[in-house]
C-alpha cells in the first residue's frame, strides 16, 4: 500500500473516500466542519446530533457524492468524547473505517487529521490502524479469500504548519505497522512451512534487507556452547533447532558484544509444540503453530529498529525447534544440563518453552547483554489469570519493569504486574538437580518466570508472557481474528525512549 501525507485543502484530496471523526457534542459551526457542512449543501447539520451521527463510538454514516469535494464518498465516524479521545482510540477506529472501507470496494481513502492529540503520535497510530485493520489471515484459502484492497492511504492536516510532523508520523506508523504485520504473518504459518531452518532463512532475508547482523547457530554449535536445555527440547524432532541471533549497531557505535550498553531481546520460537511426551489434548492443538510468536515478534521489532535507527545497540535473539514425541524425545525425570551449568529436572515436556530460554538468555549474557527483555507463549495459567486483555509482566529490576510498562501504555498495550516474592523460588526446587522445569498448577506464570530468573542473573531483566494475548479468538470491528502481534509497539518504543535517555 502506498502511505504519504497530503498538504492539500482536505476537499481537494483525490481519493475514493475521505474518512471525517466527529465528537460528542460537536456541531458543524467552525473549521473544518463548517466548510464541509458548506461544500455538502448542508450535509453535517442535518446529521450531526441525529441518531444516526451522535459522535459516539461506533456511530458511522456512509455518503456517496457528498458534495463539492473531490473524494467521491464520505465516511464519517463517532470519536467519543474528545477529552477522552487517545491514540490507542485513533488507531482502533481508523482500522475500522478501513475494513468498512474495504467491504465497500474503495481502493483510496484520505484521513483528515483534527484531534487536539500531538500530531506526529497521531498520524502514526492513524497508519499503524489502518494497515494492521487490513490484514487478513487467509494466505492459504482458494475460495471465499478477501480480494478487495485499499492500495492507498492519505493522511490530510485540517490545519497548516505541521507538515514535517504529520510527514514524519505517517512514515513511523508505516515502518510499525508493518513490523506488526511481519509478526502476525510467521504466526499464522503452518508449521510445516515455518521450521525452524526455514524460520531462520527469513531472518536471513530481513537482515541482508535492513542492514542487520545475523549469526545462526547449529546444533553443532549449540553442543560445543553446552545448551542442553534447547537441545533436550529439540531432540524429539526430525527439525533441527536453530538459535538465531540479529543484531543492529547504530552509526558510530561499537559492535555487538564490546563493552558498553547493549539491550537484548529474547523471544521463544517453538515453530510447533504438541506437549511432547507430556503431549496435549487434541482440541486446540492446531493453534500450536503460534507458540513461536515471541520469535516473530522479536524478529519484528529489529527489522523495525534497524529502520528507526535509534542510538543504542540491540541484539534480537531467537531460539527455535519444534517440540514433538519420538523414540529419541526427553522424558519426565530426565536432567538437562543448560548452558549455565544449571541442571534441570524435566517434570513435564510441555513446559517446553523455559528450557530453550534458558539457553538463549545465558547466550545473549555471553554476548555480553546489559538488560534484557524476554517475550514468550510461555504459560496457560496467564490466560487464566489476565484472559486477553494484559500481558503479564515480571522481572528483577522495578525501575525497569516500570520503564516498559510506561512504554506499553504509550502505544495502547496493557501490562500488568505479577509478584516475584522470594517464597515462589521453593516451588522449582528439584530433588535431584538444581530446579525442576515445573511446579505443577498454582502460580504457573510466577514459577515459570522465577525459573527464567535463574539464569538471568547480574543483568536487569524482565520477562512478558504473552500466551493469553497472542491471538484473538473473535474477529474485531478494526482487526481480523488470529495472530495479534502483541508486544512489537511495546518494544520498538522502549527502544527508541531507551536510546532517547542514553
Amino acid at each position: 500500500m502506498e502511505v504519504r501525507a497530503e498538504f492539500k485543502k482536505f476537499y481537494d484530496v483525490e481519493a475514493d473516500a475521505l474518512v471525517v471523526t466527529i465528537y460528542e457534542g460537536e456541531k458543524a459551526e467552525e473549521g473544518a466542519l463548517r466548510e464541509l457542512d458548506e461544500r455538502s449543501g448542508g450535509l453535517l447539520q442535518e446529521l450531526i446530533g441525529s441518531d444516526e451521527m451522535r459522535g459516539k463510538q461506533g456511530d458511522t454514516v456512509y455518503v456517496h457524492k457528498p458534495g463539492n469535494i473531490r473524494a467521491s464518498r464520505l465516511l464519517l465516524v463517532g470519536g467519543g468524547k474528545r477529552e477522552d479521545f487517545s491514540v490507542d482510540r485513533v488507531r482502533k477506529m481508523t482500522g475500522s473505517a478501513a475494513r468498512f472501507l474495504r467491504s465497500k470496494g474503495v481502493r483510496s481513502m484520505a484521513l483528515l487529521r483534527r484531534s487536539q492529540l500531538e500530531v506526529s503520535a497521531s498520524a502514526q497510530a492513524a497508519v499503524e490502524g489502518v494497515l494492521t485493520g487490513l490484514f487478513e489471515p487467509d494466505f492459504y484459502k482458494t475460495e471465499d479469500k478477501e480480494e478487495r484492497r485499499i492500495s492507498e492511504l492519505i493522511l490530510v492536516a485540517a490545519n497548516p504548519g505541521s507538515e514535517n510532523e504529520l510527514s514524519q508520523g505517517v512514515e513511523r506508523g508505516r515502518i510499525i505497522a508493518d513490523a506488526i504485520n511481519l509478526s502476525r504473518e510467521l504466526s499464522n504459518e503452518p508449521s510445516s512451512t515455518l521450521t525452524p531452518t526455514e524460520f531462520a532463512e527469513r531472518a536471513r532475508e530481513t537482515a541482508t534487507r535492513f542492514g542487520l547482523d545475523i549469526d545462526v547457530l547449529d546444533e553443532a554449535r549449540m553442543k560445543d556452547l553446552g545448551m542442553g536445555a534447547l537441545l533436550g527440547v529439540a531432540r524429539g524432532s526430525d527439525e533441527p533447532a536453530k538459535l538465531i541471533v540479529l543484531g543492529y549497531t547504530p552509526d558510530g557505535a561499537e559492535p555487538m558484544g564490546n563493552a558498553g550498553e547493549l539491550l537484548a531481546i529474547v523471544g521463544k520460537g517453538i515453530t510447533f509444540d504438541s506437549g511432547g511426551i507430556s503431549l496435549k489434548p487434541a482440541d486446540g492443538m492446531e493453534k500450536m503453530k503460534y507458540d513461536m510468536s515471541g520469535a516473530a515478534t522479536t524478529l519484528a521489532a529489529m527489522r523495525a529498529i534497524a529502520q528507526l535507527k535509534p542510538a543504542v545497540n540491540v541484539i534480537g535473539v531467537m531460539p527455535t525447534s519444534e517440540n514433538m514425541p519420538s523414540g529419541r524425545a526427553y522424558k519426565p525425570g530426565d536432567v538437562l544440563r543448560a548452558m549455565s551449568g544449571k541442571t534441570i529436572e524435566v517434570i513435564n515436556t510441555d513446559a517446553e518453552g523455559r528450557l530453550i530460554l534458558a539457553d538463549a538468555i545465558a547466550y545473549a549474557r555471553k554476548l555480553g547483554a546489559t538488560r534484557m527483555i524476554d517475550l514468550a507463549t510461555l504459560t496457560g495459567a496467564v490466560s487464566v489469570a489476565l484472559g486477553t486483555i494484559n500481558v503479564a509482566i515480571m522481572g528483577n529490576d522495578q525501575a525497569f519493569i516500570d520503564e516498559l510498562r510506561a512504554a506499553a501504555r504509550e502505544v495502547g498495550e496493557r501490562f500488568w504486574q505479577l509478584p516475584m516474592d522470594d517464597e515462589y523460588r521453593d516451588l522449582i526446587k528439584s530433588d535431584i538437580a538444581d530446579i525442576k522445569n515445573s511446579a505443577g498448577r498454582y502460580a504457573g506464570t510466577i514459577t515459570a518466570a522465577w525459573f527464567l530468573r535463574e539464569f538471568a542473573e547480574g543483568i536487569k531483566w524482565a520477562h512478558l508472557d504473552i500466551a493469553g494475548t497472542a491471538w484473538e479468538n473473535e474477529r474485531k470491528s478494526y482487526m481480523a481474528k488470529g495472530p495479534t502481534g502483541v508486544g512489537v509497539r511495546t518494544l520498538i518504543n522502549y527502544v527508541c525512549n531507551h536510546a532517547g535517555r542514553a
